[in-house]
């Protein structure tokens, strides 16, 4: 092209999105980039290297579809592959497809403006640098934009600070140390059970407690992977029209309450021994009635007083006042049982809130504890986080932080009104963290691909969410999801682990299946909702 800085389209991010994005794109012909912060592919798997990390979706469903010869070509090694594993693949999907020289490494986007009279969007980075764009697409995650707690005293503090968000890539050793983990969100699920194998002394300190069910990991059973060999493209059809992008397994879903108690006590033992997130579909209302919710809440608890040897910490592990899965499950293996350990120690930091960091460690109201390292597992700021870290302004100058000043609105989660020829994957108002992720991408990018090609048919050269069709997307996602439990816990799908985020369900639970009809029939109807010219 004439001018080197101009791409037809810009993507931001090289985890899933941004690669499928990429290779969509160059499959259209377009001249197009990715921008990436980060010195490889990968996204959160290059972030988040963490002891224990690892996906919570079975490795066989958390791999893309699109090329059967990438399903062909790589066999994962377990159930729930780790954090090395999955970047071992995509950075094998970056070579196969041969997508790196279109991304662009150490380069962090700082702002983006869509500059009316041309049409194009204006991106700078945090280095000066400046590209146009025709497309600014959006593949930035749901998890990328770390928290951190706002600690007096951390600046002289004299022992090891890490964070599980943005771990060394070197391995790190703990062996006799005396560590804390102060988060047990999904991360610090995952990582105290290794680290407590390694430590001299082990603090954890928690303050709200997770519901969390075992992964009983382990090799892919040869007759599973065989079953998926031959049966791939109806399994990853039938997810694509499920709930939440999984294939049926196991018995149709009945009402908690609607069986006797010790019918309902086999089925969840039965979904506790299979492990995983499934067992969140263990009855049909666990999600939408508080006395079914109860009996999942019950079961639990009575899990973690069977792992737990001593009652009293059993209790402070116990969550208690709002209901299960309202916040994120998670997926853990032998957690519970390592507080059995004598190296380890729970801090409830509801009852004794840490203070202050000093030079030797943390102090709480009660004690002070002397720790060579602390690690912060304490999560992201979730959904909207990595789009806002960012400049974007779109027409007049309107920024999208004053945009979404009282929480994200856009049409579909793919498109913000006012804001021409930008694309969100996965974002706020889709199914996104309540569904198979990649999936959930693939469904994406297929659409934005799809919308792309329907311009360049039509020789349109922009497209644009209305603002009436946004506002009325925004007013079915809230009122979706204020039909479920989810509203009832204080968590980062609400905004509130983040001070000042305003507190608003961001995620659509309308399912998997019926938001993606919902896509292709805006699609269909040559893109109702959208204003093209």
């Amino acid at each position: 092209m004439s001018d080197p800085s101009h791409r037809e389209a810009v993507v931001v991010g090289a985890g899933f999105a941004g690669l499928y994005m990429l290779y969509k794109l160059l499959q259209q012909g377009l001249s197009a980039e990715v921008l990436e912060a980060a010195d490889g592919v990968g996204g959160t798997w290059y972030w988040n290297r963490y002891p224990g990390a690892r996906c919570d979706v079975e490795s066989l469903q958390y791999s893309y579809s699109f090329l059967p010869e990438l399903q062909e070509e790589w066999e994962w090694s377990e159930r729930y592959a780790t954090q090395p594993e999955i970047l071992r693949y995509l950075n094998h999907v970056a070579d196969r497809l041969e997508l790196r020289p279109r991304i662009r490494f150490n380069t962090r986007v700082k702002s983006a403006t869509f500059d009316e009279a041309r049409e194009l969007w204006i991106i700078e980075t945090q280095r000066g640098e400046q590209l146009t764009a025709r497309f600014f697409i959006l593949a930035t995650g749901c998890l990328s934009i770390p928290k951190l707690p706002e600690l007096p005293g951390r600046d002289r503090y004299k022992g090891r600070i890490l964070q599980t968000s943005n771990w060394p890539h070197e391995q790190v050793d703990f062996t006799g140390q005396r560590v804390g983990v102060v988060g047990t969100g999904s991360s610090g699920i995952q990582s105290v059970p290794l680290l407590a194998q390694q430590a001299r002394e082990l603090v954890v300190f928690q303050r709200t407690p997770c519901f969390s069910v075992p992964a009983h990991n382990g090799p892919i059973d040869p007759a599973y992977r065989q079953y998926w060999s031959a049966n791939g493209p109806a399994l990853r059809e039938q997810a694509r029209t499920s709930f939440a992008g999984f294939p049926a397994n196991g018995e149709p879903p009945v009402p908690a309450l609607s069986v006797s108690a010790e019918e309902r006590q086999r089925r969840y033992e039965e979904a506790w021994q299979r492990g995983g997130l499934e067992f969140m579909g263990t009855f049909a209302d666990l999600f939408f009635d508080r006395a079914a919710n109860a009996t999942a809440i019950e079961f639990l608890h009575g899990k973690v007083r069977s792992l737990v040897q001593k009652p009293e910490v059993a209790e402070k592990l116990l969550p208690r006042g709002y209901p299960a899965f309202a916040k994120r499950l998670c997926v853990d293996s032998s957690y519970h049982a390592t507080f059995n350990r004598p190296n380890v120690t729970l801090v409830d930091i509801t009852q004794h809130p840490i203070r202050e960091m000093t030079e030797t460690g943390l102090r709480t109201d009660e004690q002070h504890y002397d720790l060579d390292t602390v690690v912060f597992a304490t999560g992201f700021d979730a959904v909207t986080g990595a789009a806002l870290a960012i400049d974007i302004r779109g027409r007049s100058g309107v920024s999208l932080r004053s945009k979404w000043v009282a929480g994200p609105r856009t049409f579909l989660g793919l498109a913000v009104a006012g804001f021409p020829n930008m694309f969100l994957i996965t974002g706020p108002g889709s199914p996104s963290v309540l569904s198979n992720m990649v999936l959930s991408i693939e469904q994406h990018v297929d659409w934005i691909a799809d919308c792309l090609e329907f311009l360049r048919r039509n020789e349109l050269d922009t497209i644009e969410a209305d603002e009436a069709a946004e506002n009325e997307w925004v007013d079915h996602v809230i009122a979706v999801g204020n039909l479920s439990l989810f509203p009832q816990a204080p968590s980062w799908y609400t905004g509130a682990n983040i001070p000042g985020k305003p507190r608003v369900f961001m995620v659509y639970f309308g399912g998997v299946g019926t938001y993606l009809q919902k896509c292709n029939e805006v699609a269909a109807a040559r893109y109702t909702g959208f204003t093209c010219a």
